[in-house]
């Protein structure tokens, strides 16, 4: 494991692409930490490109994609930090969009901010976008990114885009104007990460990722659990299984707190006694252990969650 402090608009600019693996959970920031984001940003901005204050947002982890030695662009699995890329993202494509119509700035413009920290600019087909998130989130972001350079107004279908990305992305878009423009240029070059970046086949990420999100907003048993499971395996394994049985998990208990009583029912099941809640995750990890093929145990979760819906 290797950890470095940098700016965050020179790790974005390197020549990759930032995968969200399909275990992640999907994209959660609201307008009122975009809001806190934006403020943070405005304020280390005002103080001038001169003024050495920073400003510190965060730690992103990756691990290289093990078949890179292939890869046209170098692939990297965000295990912490989609939260925060992604944010910056949108509103690096809000700031894009301003400047398509007023280019104002004297160190940037549209295409600068689409070249170096939005896309791949010499890839083709899904590997030109710098990040990939997943389900719609991802068509989202791209259709963003690609209006960018489009004369065309954008255009959101509510049924099959990601609504959280489009009101953040539109809630960065009506902040900016032209007397906060240079500001938040500024800030957005100020901003500093610690960038750990995690040996293929040799560093554990689970371990690390339970490490990080042991404060903060605490993520849910499902979030956990499915983590746990999925990112041991192989990117190949991780999308078959889900798309199998863990997808269908997602939808019927989305927005709902289920989950985790669906998942101490299936333990108190399973062990025939009831787990302390604060516990499951950590009964299931050890019960996990019982089973010898991973698709078996999801298969099995599925089959009971079923009878939960």
């Amino acid at each position: 494991m290797d950890a470095m402090q940098s700016m965050l608009l020179t790790f974005l600019a390197d020549n990759q692409q930032l995968s969200i693996p399909i275990y992640q959970r999907r994209y959660r920031w609201n307008i009122e930490q975009c809001e806190q984001l934006w403020e943070d940003i405005i304020k280390v901005g005002e103080k001038g490109k001169n003024n050495p204050d920073t400003h510190f947002i965060g730690s992103v982890v990756y691990m290289s994609s093990g078949a890179n030695f292939a890869a046209v662009i170098p692939k990297r699995l965000i295990i912490d930090g989609q939260q925060r890329i992604t944010t910056v993202t949108l509103l690096i494509s809000a700031l894009a969009m301003f400047l398509k119509e007023n280019p104002i700035l004297e160190d940037a413009d549209s295409e600068d901010l689409l070249f170096y920290y939005l896309s791949n600019s010499k890839a083709k087909g899904e590997e030109k976008y710098k990040i990939i998130l997943n389900d719609e989130d991802k068509n989202t972001v791209k259709k963003i990114i690609d209006n960018i350079s489009s004369p065309e107004e954008i255009s959101f279908d509510n049924d099959k885009d990601s609504l959280r990305i489009i009101e953040n992305f539109k809630y960065f878009k009506n902040r900016i104007n032209k007397s906060n423009v240079n500001s938040l240029y500024i800030g957005l070059l100020k901003l500093v990460i610690i960038q750990i970046s995690l040996e293929y086949g040799k560093d554990n990420p689970q371990l690390i990722f339970e490490s990080l999100n042991s404060t903060g907003l605490e993520l849910n048993k499902a979030d956990l659990i499915r983590n746990y499971i999925l990112m041991g395996l192989e990117p190949e394994e991780q999308i078959d299984i889900y798309n199998k049985y863990w997808e269908d998990m997602d939808k019927g208990f989305e927005n709902t707190n289920y989950f985790d009583l669906f998942i101490r029912d299936y333990l108190t099941i399973k062990l025939h006694r009831i787990p302390v809640m604060y516990k499951v995750y950590s009964e299931f990890k050890n019960y996990s252990k019982n089973w010898d093929n991973i698709e078996d145990l999801v298969k099995d979760i599925s089959k009971y969650s079923k009878y939960f819906f």
